[in-house]
């Protein structure tokens, strides 16, 4: 597949700026999650007050490349979704108590993107996705498939939230809470083409990695996942 990334923007606690991931991209290291959440400070407080962290962060590094645009078809992907609030519903039933409706209504992996359309009053077509390591690439080929129906532009969201104390044993693919933003258009920039081939995992998460392409303005960048491995180009043209 063939595409161009017109803009990205990516947050985790301590990496905000464009500089903050040029520089954490020349000497990558895990960074410490103290909880913080990102400014969404262009929402009303009442429409702030549902999204949680992950949410937020979504909100966070998407909305300012969905402004101005015309209503844009939008695919989230996180492989583990709400944990936090998961565990809480898990929690009520446990002790037996009644469920909160809030709280399972927005623990669902398509809650973020409806609060998004319902924010920004956009009904274009989107999607949540739940995939294993290579979720980016995942929703990479949803995304084209997108364009290729004639969407003119197309955004992609990965996020992960830094799982809580109870699941961190059995889930080892979040270093730290991110999210990366990147807005799609129909090019030939980049080419992403897979092949059937087994190698190592990457050191870190695929968007990451890609954040660390796109500030060191990499030409290629391969990625493996079980017997899959998806190689990423750059046209130098």
């Amino acid at each position: 597949m063939n595409f161009r990334i017109e803009q990205w923007r990516a947050w985790a606690p301590a990496l905000d700026s464009a500089a903050d991931w040029y520089a954490w991209s020349q000497a990558p290291e895990a960074v410490a999650d103290d909880g913080r959440q990102p400014d969404v400070g262009f929402l009303p407080a009442m429409q702030r007050r549902r999204l949680s962290r992950l949410a937020r962060m979504m909100f966070h590094v998407a909305w300012p490349l969905a402004e101005g645009q015309d209503p844009l078809p939008l695919v989230f992907v996180s492989r583990h979704g709400e944990t936090p609030r998961t565990l809480a519903v898990l929690e009520e039933l446990g002790r037996g108590e009644p469920l909160s409706p809030t709280q399972f209504s927005l623990s669902v992996h398509n809650a973020i993107i409806g609060l998004w359309s319902i924010l920004r009053s956009d009904t274009s077509e989107m999607s949540a996705l739940a995939a294993e390591g290579d979720g980016l690439e995942q929703a990479m080929l949803e995304a084209a498939t997108l364009i290729g129906d004639g969407a003119p532009a197309v955004l992609l969201v990965v996020a992960e939230e830094n799982p809580p104390a109870l699941y961190q044993p059995y889930i080892d693919d979040v270093p730290f809470s991110y999210a990366v933003a990147l807005l799609l258009r129909p090019g030939t920039d980049w080419r992403l083409e897979l092949a059937r081939a087994e190698g190592p995992r990457s050191r870190w998460p695929h968007a990451l990695e890609l954040v660390r392409a796109l500030c060191l303005e990499q030409h290629s960048l391969q990625h493996h996942w079980k017997h899959r491995q998806w190689n990423w180009s750059r046209n130098r043209a």
